[in-house]
């Protein structure tokens, strides 16, 4: 039921991108390819709707565990996060055909699990196995889907159709839910990862958020942009843009093959 509505919710937002009204004013044109946010309205309610919740939870929980857990207790809850995480980037590296990738993506999970203690220790970071990128929505891009419009999900934040579908079948895709004794607690597993990761990245960028939000004129628009430039370095693997060239309306900020591939 879940992937149906998944489905069935990004066929939605793409039909109703696709009724959206495209200006004829060059600049204007121009500016709307740029922000690729057709549906801005709804976007900027959810925006708000994601701030209020950071306001009043997010951010004091965020606050709490910097007060409480010293630094290097969270490196370490961080590292046993990412190595849970290590066999859905293992899965997408091997889908995308990155099997250099795939296998120093394995090596650090059995060298993290093993050495490094079930990952508390970044072992294999230090000692020449740099941590990969891979996620289905990245593999859908690789395999020539595009992103659809910009998209503001509630909580989980910036994304778009695809890589929103993506989060969702990265989710059937862990095979640590697998190995849970019984099914009730695959979704307790996930949403703990997700709960405990997502607590975690916005503890580390508590100053930072509050910086950008002190500085920009319009603070939508600037972690609209953000998050578009930084997406687009993570689908290419952090490879150099592509050679600027003529787009169509919903073209991905980086629709050339990424670079660095091996």
């Amino acid at each position: 039921m879940r992937r149906c509505a998944l489905v069935l919710g990004a066929a939605l937002l793409l039909g109703l991108a696709g009724c959206a009204t495209v200006p004829r004013d060059p600049a204007a044109l121009a500016a709307f390819k740029a922000a690729n946010d057709p549906l801005e309205p709804l976007n900027r309610k959810t925006f708000a709707f994601n701030q209020g919740l950071d306001r009043y939870l997010l951010k004091p929980i965020a606050k709490a565990y910097v007060r409480i857990i010293p630094s290097a207790g969270r490196d370490g809850i961080r590292n046993v996060v990412k190595n849970l995480h290590e066999p859905i980037v293992l899965v997408n590296n091997l889908l995308q055909g990155e099997f250099k990738r795939a296998g120093t993506t394995l090596g650090r999970f059995v060298t993290n699990t093993t050495i490094g203690v079930v990952g508390v220790m970044d072992f294999a970071g230090r000692h020449g196995l740099p941590q990969q990128t891979g996620d289905f929505g990245q593999t859908l891009y690789v395999w020539g889907v595009h992103e659809g419009p910009y998209l503001v999900l509630p909580v989980m934040g910036p994304s778009n159709p695809r890589d929103g579908f993506g989060m969702g079948a990265d989710l059937f895709t862990n095979p640590f839910l697998y190995l849970a004794p019984h099914f009730k607690y695959k979704t307790s597993l996930s949403v703990s990862e997700a709960a405990i990761s997502g607590i975690d990245e916005r503890a580390r960028n508590l100053d930072t958020l509050d910086e950008i939000q002190r500085e920009a004129v319009d603070f939508y628009a600037s972690m609209r942009s953000l998050y578009r430039q930084n997406r687009a370095a993570e689908l290419r693997h952090g490879g150099p843009p592509p050679t600027p060239k003529e787009e169509s309306l919903y073209d991905d900020p980086g629709d050339a093959q990424p670079a660095g591939r091996n």
